[in-house]
C-alpha cells in the first residue's frame, strides 16, 4: 500500500542495520555459550577420568587388603588410599551385586538394604562396574560421580541461564526506557507543532474577518474559512498527542463518510472510492479528529500506491463486540516481510516522506482507542487491505 518497495533506503539504513547487529550479537552470544559449554564439558570429562582412576586405585587397594595371600602388602599405605576417598560414593558388592559395604553414602540410608540395591542399579547405569578378584571370588566396585563433579557439570547451564535472564531483563528495561524517550519526543514535537500553528491561525482568523468587513466576495472568504478550519483541525490533532483523548460514541459510517469525502475531493478523478453503507447504524467510542487522521493517512498511502489511478473500497463489518473497518486498494502491494515494519517510525519508500504516518496511526488506534490496526492481506501488484478493529 506504499508507493514503491524497491527504494526503501531510509528504512534499510536504520532498521535493517539494527536487525543485522542484533543477529550478529545473538550469534556471538551463541558462540560464546557454545564455547563455554564445550570447555566445561571437556573439563568435566577429564575430572571424570581422574575419578575413574581414583576408584580403580581404591578398588585395587580394597582387593589387596581383602586378599590374605598378599602378606607383604603395605597395610598402612592401602588404608590411606581407601580412607582418602571422601567425596566419591562407592559400593563394594559381591558377584551377584549384593552390597558388602559402602562409602560416602547417606549414613542413615546406607544401612538400608533396599536403598543400597537402588544405588547399585543407578551406579551400574552411570558407570561400568570395576571387577576385582579376591582369590577365586569375583566381586565388583561400583561408584557414581562426586557431588563436586555433578555441580560442575550443571554449573555452566545455570550460569548461562542467569546471564540470559540478565540480558533479557536488561534488554526489556533498555527498550522500555528507549520507548519512553521516543514517546517524549513524539509528544514534545506534537505539542510544539500545535503551539507554533496556534499563533498564525489566530492571525488568519482575524484577517478573514477583516476581509469580510472589506466586502470581499463570500466565494473567496468561504474557501479561506475552509482552509482555516482544516488547519484548526490539524492543530487540534497535534495537541491531543500525549494526553488521554476523550472518546464519545459516534456513528462510524458518518465519520468514514466525512473522511472519505474530504480525501475524494482532493484526489484525481481516476481514483474510485467505494464506501459500504451498513443496513443498521454502527456506533463505537472514538475521538473523531484523531480517528479521521488515521483514515486520511491510510487513504493517502493507498492513492500513492495506485499512482493516482485505481479503486479504494472501505468496508464496515459489525460484530457482537467489535467493529471491523477494512480499507482495500488496488495498488502495488506490500511484501509479507514488511507487514509489521511498515508501522515502525522512519519506514518510508517516498523520497520526501518521513515515515511517520502509519506509525502515528498505529499509536492512535492501539493506545488511544484500545483497538488494533494491521495488514489483513496484500499481494504484489494487486493491492493491500488494512484492517482496523474497534471495540464497541
Amino acid at each position: 500500500m506504499l508507493e514503491d518497495y524497491s527504494n526503501t533506503t531510509l528504512y534499510v539504513n536504520i532498521y535493517t542495520q539494527k536487525q543485522r547487529w542484533k543477529l550478529l550479537l545473538l550469534l556471538a552470544a551463541l558462540m560464546i555459550g557454545t564455547a563455554s559449554l564445550w570447555y566445561t564439558n571437556r573439563l568435566v570429562q577429564k575430572l571424570s577420568e581422574e575419578e575413574r582412576k581414583k576408584i580403580e586405585l581404591w578398588a585395587e587397594a580394597t582387593r589387596r587388603l581383602a586378599d590374605v595371600s598378599e602378606l607383604n602388602t603395605d597395610i598402612n599405605f592401602l588404608s590411606n588410599v581407601i580412607s582418602n576417598n571422601t567425596t566419591i560414593p562407592v559400593i563394594w558388592a559381591d558377584d551377584h551385586f549384593n552390597p558388602i559395604s559402602s562409602r560416602n553414602l547417606d549414613s542413615l540410608n546406607s544401612l538400608n538394604a533396599a536403598f543400597l540395591h537402588q544405588q547399585i542399579i543407578e551406579m551400574r547405569a552411570e558407570h561400568d562396574p570395576i571387577e576385582i578378584h579376591i582369590g577365586t571370588i569375583k566381586q565388583y566396585i561400583l561408584y557414581r560421580d562426586s557431588e563436586l563433579l555433578i555441580r560442575l557439570r550443571y554449573y555452566p547451564y545455570f550460569q548461562l541461564a542467569v546471564i540470559a535472564l540478565f540480558l533479557v531483563v536488561s534488554y526489556l528495561a533498555f527498550s522500555s526506557s528507549r520507548k519512553a524517550e521516543q514517546n517524549q519526543v513524539w509528544v514534545g514535537m506534537a505539542k510544539e507543532t500545535a503551539h507554533q500553528l496556534g499563533t498564525p491561525l489566530s492571525s488568519l482568523v482575524a484577517w478573514l474577518e477583516f476581509l469580510r468587513l472589506k466586502g470581499m466576495s463570500s466565494d473567496y472568504t468561504n474557501e479561506i474559512e475552509k482552509d482555516i478550519n482544516r488547519l484548526q483541525t490539524i492543530t487540534e490533532r497535534f495537541s491531543k498527542i500525549g494526553s488521554a483523548p476523550s472518546l464519545t460514541k459516534v456513528n462510524i459510517h458518518e465519520v468514514l463518510k466525512h473522511s472519505v469525502g474530504y480525501i475524494q475531493t482532493r484526489s484525481s478523478d481516476k481514483v474510485i472510492f467505494d464506501l459500504s453503507n451498513p443496513s443498521t447504524e454502527i456506533w463505537a467510542p472514538m475521538n473523531v479528529p484523531l480517528f479521521e487522521w488515521v483514515i486520511e493517512n491510510i487513504l493517502k498511502n493507498a492513492i500513492d500506491a495506485m499512482s493516482g489511478n485505481g479503486k479504494i473500497a472501505v468496508t464496515i463489518t459489525n460484530q457482537h463486540q467489535f467493529v471491523y473497518i477494512d480499507i482495500a486498494d488496488t495498488g502495488k502491494g506490500i511484501p509479507k516481510s514488511s507487514y509489521k515494519t511498515i508501522f515502525k517510525p522512519g519506514f518510508t519508500t517516498k523520497s520526501r516522506g518521513w515515515g511517520l504516518g502509519l506509525s502515528l496511526s498505529k499509536r492512535i488506534i492501539e493506545e488511544y482507542h484500545d483497538g488494533q490496526i494491521f495488514v489483513k492481506n496484500s499481494e504484489i501488484d494487486k493491492g493491500t487491505t488494512f484492517r482496523i478493529v474497534l471495540k464497541k
